[in-house]
């Protein structure tokens, strides 16, 4: 199995009274596949996973899961531990689970590589491993993500470097076989198409959709004036997007098109600042007609 294209990790919409609004979400699932996106992620970080009740999570799979059955299409879920792992068996729909390096405790890159290859050795589902290390603490050379390509049961790997650094350039140099990378530093994912990705995770994909999945398709088909010209403007829309903590603008740009009930989000994020809002709506308004969502 090799992922390919546009695949959106879907937000986590509230309504009025603070609980999940399934409507919304089943809504915004259908959207995204029809306007473009080969598959979804479910429960990924921009989810807010971590705010929401075991009950609430097992919703939010329920709706997913089942537009991902209806639509044909391939769904990733985010899993991190051996638990929530196990728990992806029961759910057929489940093509991957997207996990996150570990963080915080900094295990080095041999306590990561031997950790996930214990994960994946045990995992009922492939996995798509995370690579975050802003936010996980935890940097992989691309030595190191050569040899993660090697472990039986990972198929994929969501690359958010950061940027395009020297460890980018040598990794795509020469592409691990059997491994689908998957951009996911939204910024950036022109550039990494360029430079051999197979596709990308992105939340800004949720405003858009359709142009997003068109710039990997441009890309792909060598077609480079037109993915020159996309990628620009939908790297400015993913910069206004990503002004503050993920997804607090998007929410508020997807409220603002009346396409979810609220823009919340849940502690310790807040809601963004009108001002981000606006830059984003302004983003948005800059894109040609054809191309707004």
């Amino acid at each position: 199995m090799t992922l390919t294209g546009l695949h959106v990790p879907l937000i986590t919409p509230f309504d009025r009274s603070g609980a999940v609004a399934l409507d919304a979400l089943e809504a915004l699932a259908h959207q995204a596949l029809d306007d473009g996106a080969r598959g979804l992620v479910a429960l990924g970080t921009t989810a807010e996973p971590s705010s929401l009740t075991p009950v609430e999570q097992q919703a939010v799979l329920g709706v997913v899961t089942r537009v991902s059955r209806e639509r044909h299409a391939p769904l990733v879920v985010g899993a991190n531990t051996p638990q929530a792992l196990q728990a992806l068996a029961d759910h057929p729909e489940v093509v991957a689970s997207l996990t996150v390096v570990p963080s915080f405790v900094r295990p080095g890159e041999e306590g990561a590589l031997a950790y996930l290859t214990r994960l994946a050795a045990d995992s009922p589902v492939p996995l798509v491993v995370y690579d975050i290390p802003y936010r996980t603490g935890q940097y992989l050379s691309a030595g190191t993500l050569r040899r993660l390509a090697d472990v039986p049961g990972v198929v994929g790997l969501k690359y958010a470097a950061g940027g395009i650094n020297a460890d980018t350039v040598e990794l795509f140099a020469d592409l691990p076989a059997d491994l689908a990378i998957l951009g996911g530093d939204d910024a950036f994912i022109s550039p990494l198409l360029a430079l051999g990705a197979h596709g990308g995770i992105l939340a800004s994909a949720h405003v858009a959709t359709a142009e997003f999945a068109r710039l990997i398709d441009a890309w792909h088909a060598g077609d480079v004036a037109v993915a020159r010209a996309l990628g620009g403007r939908l790297g400015q829309l993913s910069a206004a997007l990503f002004a503050e903590p993920n997804p607090t603008v998007v929410k508020a740009v997807l409220h603002a098109q009346g396409r979810i009930p609220t823009p919340d989000v849940r502690l310790p994020l807040l809601p963004a600042h009108p001002d981000s809002t606006s830059a984003a709506l302004t983003a948005v308004e800059r894109l040609p007609a054809t191309q707004r969502a």
